[in-house]
């Protein structure tokens, strides 16, 4: 038997998030009967959960056969009975002990805002219409707070989902603009439910002035999710890169 790990990216807007559902469509449904076809059915390892309307541009599934195609053929073959909302990017050979999901050491996500008085109608279903001027310097300031590990508590959706643990290490987080297109990168070792999008709207709000930047520590330790800001909307985050042994599959690092 063979492990494959397989790299795609899809657009989130068409599903209702990556895992299968009994009353949605979602990536996942989709690209397993493409699997099916080529390969015959087998169990797929995808490495994260995405929600409804969130995006990947680097997203990681792996799986054992004992077909013989050659690994390089492997993207072409898949993609010729997927959607054009899902592409695979490229395939390899792993150990067979690899998993897409719990050999993974760390993700990096994105979350795309269109900061101009006027709506951008190519970018009404991948980035978030904010109109009101943002200061990308005041949100750095803020955002410097979260590096390092800490308790995530307040800055989560608690439900079933969520068990154990809540610290995670954010090794890298930063906010940057090209024009009016901003664009808030966040690095992790693990993210927990709607995580990125609850540090999102944190620093929208302290944008608005509702909260100080030196005010995000009391809020760690307070471990009360009311005290954060809102959860930003789904379609402006992309889950961006996947890390294994420190590096994504195209080498670059996970530490800073």
């Amino acid at each position: 038997m063979r492990n494959i790990l397989l790299t795609m990216m899809y657009d989130g807007s068409c599903f209702h998030g990556w895992q299968v559902q009994n009353n949605a469509v979602s990536v996942q449904e989709v690209f397993q009967k493409a699997l099916f076809t080529v390969f015959g059915k087998t169990e797929i390892k995808g490495c994260s959960r995405t929600d409804s309307g969130v995006h990947a541009n680097m997203y990681c599934v792996s799986f054992h056969t004992d077909h013989r195609i050659p690994v390089g053929k492997i993207p072409a073959a898949l993609n010729n009975y997927l959607p054009t909302s899902i592409a695979v990017m490229g395939a390899r050979e792993m150990p067979d002990d690899f998993h897409a999901r719990y050999s993974c050491v760390g993700k990096q996500y994105i979350y795309k805002i269109w900061n101009n008085d006027i709506r951008n109608p190519f970018l009404d279903k991948y980035a978030l219409h904010y109109w009101y001027k943002l200061d990308i310097s005041l949100m750095n300031e803020a955002a410097s707070h979260f590096i390092g590990r800490h308790d995530f508590t307040s800055f989560c959706t608690l439900d079933k989902r969520e068990k154990g643990d809540f610290h995670r290490t954010i090794t890298d987080i930063s906010v940057s603009a090209s024009d009016d297109l901003v664009t808030i990168t966040v690095q992790a070792d693990g993210f927990l439910y709607n995580m990125v999008r609850i540090i999102v709207g944190t620093l929208l709000y302290v944008a608005q002035g509702k909260i100080l930047p030196g005010e995000i520590p009391s809020i760690f330790e307070a471990e009360n999710r009311s005290l954060a800001g809102p959860t930003a909307p789904a379609h402006g985050l992309y889950l961006n890169k996947v890390f294994y042994n420190d590096k994504d599959i195209y080498g670059s690092s996970l530490s800073k």
